[in-house]
C-alpha cells in the first residue's frame, strides 16, 4: 500500500482507477465509476482523516472517496 499522499484543500484531483477499481468501494457498487472521475479534476473540498470530499465541474453530487485513491490532476 502506497503512503496517502499529502492534498490541500483546493487541490485539483482525479482518481486513480487502479486504486479505484481495486477498492471494497469499487466492490461494493451496482454500476461502474463513471469515466469523468478518472479524467478529473475535481476540487477536493474537506479532508478529514483518510477520506476527502471532492465536488466535480457537472452538475454531480459531491463524494467522499479515501485519499490513497486520489492522485494530482494535470
Amino acid at each position: 500500500i502506497k503512503p496517502a499522499r499529502s492534498f490541500r484543500k483546493g487541490a485539483l484531483i482525479k482518481v486513480n482507477r487502479e486504486a479505484y477499481e481495486s477498492s471494497l468501494e469499487a466492490m461494493a457498487s451496482d454500476q461502474p465509476a463513471p469515466e469523468y472521475i478518472f479524467e478529473g479534476p475535481g476540487e477536493l473540498l474537506v479532508l478529514r482523516g483518510d477520506y476527502a470530499q471532492v465536488r466535480w465541474r457537472l452538475p454531480v453530487p459531491d463524494v467522499w472517496l479515501r485519499v490513497d485513491q486520489l492522485e494530482a490532476w494535470s
